[in-house]
C-alpha cells in the first residue's frame, strides 16, 4: 500500500519515502525526434538561405568592382575603338596610347601627380602632429574650460564643409594665398575635429599609472607624448593616417575652388579638366582615373590589416 506525502500529496512507497511512479528518465529520453521529412525540409531551407546570401554578396561584389574594371578596360582602348565598339567591348588590340598621351603627349600629368603627393604628405604630417598635441591636451592636461572648449570645437563637425568654403576662400584670398600650394593645404594642416575626437578617446584609455611613471622619471609633456603615448597609440595613428591619405588624395572641391591655373592642379582637378564642353575624351579620363586609383589600391594591399582595423575602430564605411 502507498501513503500520500504530507508536503506534496503524492503517494510514497512505505518504508522508502520515495514517490511511486516512473523513476527519473535517462539523458536523451523524452526528446522529440523530428521526422525525416521535416529534417529534409529544414536542410533545404538552410541551403536555400545560404545560396541566397552568396548570390547577394556576389551581386554586391559585381556592382562594386564593375566600374573599376570598366575604367581599366576602357583606358586600354583607343578613342576609335571606344567610338565604334561600344562602351562594354573588350580592347582589341590592347593599347597604352592613353597613358603615353597622359604622361608624354598633350597632357602632362606628372606635375598634378607630384603636387597631389606633396599635398597629401604635408596634410598627413600636419594632421598627425597637431591632432596628437591637441588630443593629449584635451585628454590629459587640466586647464579651466577644457571640456567646454572641446565640445564647442567638436560641434563644428555638425557644420557641413560646403558652408565654410566661401569664408575660407575669402580669408585665403585676402591673405594672398589663392592659387598657391599653401592655399590648398592650410585649411587642413592643423588637424580636424574628427581626428582630435578620435585620438582623445584613445588617449583617455591609457592608464594614468604609466603617465605618472614617466613624470617621475623626469619626462616632460612632450617627451611623455613622444616616448610613451605615441608608441602605445600606433593602431589609432595608423587608422588616422589611412583616413587622411584617402580623403585628401580624393579631395576635389577645395582644390578646384582655390586654384585657378594649371600650375597647382591636383590629380582630381586635372582629371576633370580632361573633359570639355564638346569633347568627352572618355578613354583619357578613364586612364587618368586608373592612375589616380592605383596608389590607393597599393595602400590598401600593403596596409590591409590596418584598413580593416580602422573600420572596426571608427565604424567608417
Amino acid at each position: 500500500m502507498t501513503s500520500p506525502d504530507a508536503s506534496t500529496g503524492t503517494p510514497v512507497r512505505p518504508g522508502t519515502g520515495r514517490p511511486t511512479g516512473p523513476g527519473p528518465t535517462r539523458a536523451g529520453e523524452g526528446r522529440t525526434h523530428r521526422p525525416a521529412g521535416r529534417r529534409e525540409r529544414w536542410g533545404a531551407r538552410a541551403l536555400a538561405a545560404n545560396v541566397m546570401t552568396y548570390v547577394l554578396l556576389l551581386g554586391g561584389a559585381v556592382v562594386t568592382l564593375a566600374p573599376f574594371l570598366l575604367s581599366v578596360l576602357t583606358s586600354l582602348r583607343s578613342a576609335r575603338q571606344f567610338a565604334t565598339g561600344g562602351p562594354l567591348a573588350l580592347p582589341d588590340p590592347v593599347t597604352f596610347a592613353n597613358y603615353a598621351e597622359l604622361f608624354g603627349g598633350r597632357y602632362d600629368f606628372i606635375p598634378p601627380l607630384v603636387i597631389t603627393v606633396q599635398v597629401v604628405l604635408v596634410v598627413l604630417v600636419g594632421q598627425l602632429v597637431f591632432s596628437v598635441l591637441a588630443a593629449y591636451a584635451f585628454a590629459r592636461v587640466r586647464f579651466p574650460g577644457r571640456d567646454g572648449l572641446f565640445w564647442v570645437y567638436l560641434a563644428t563637425l555638425m557644420v557641413p564643409q560646403v558652408v565654410t568654403l566661401i569664408p575660407l576662400y575669402t580669408m585665403l584670398s585676402t591673405a594672398g594665398l589663392r592659387d598657391t600650394f599653401w592655399g590648398i593645404v592650410l585649411p587642413f594642416v592643423f588637424g580636424s575635429p574628427y581626428a582630435i575626437f578620435l585620438l582623445r578617446e584613445y588617449f583617455r584609455g591609457i592608464p594614468e599609472d604609466i603617465l605618472s611613471a614617466a613624470k617621475i622619471d623626469g619626462a616632460g609633456t612632450l617627451r611623455t607624448i613622444w616616448y610613451v603615448v605615441v608608441p602605445m597609440s600606433r593602431p589609432i595613428l595608423a587608422t588616422l593616417a589611412i583616413i587622411t591619405v584617402v580623403s585628401h588624395w580624393n579631395n576635389f572641391l577645395w582644390p578646384l575652388i582655390i586654384t585657378s591655373s594649371t600650375k597647382w592642379q591636383v590629380l582630381t582637378v586635372a582629371t576633370a579638366s580632361l573633359q570639355s564642353q564638346y569633347s568627352g575624351n572618355w578613354t583619357l579620363v578613364t586612364a587618368a582615373t586608373t592612375v589616380a586609383m592605383a596608389p590607393l589600391l597599393v595602400v590598401y594591399l600593403v596596409f590591409q590589416r590596418h584598413v580593416v582595423r580602422s573600420i572596426s575602430l571608427t565604424g567608417l564605411r
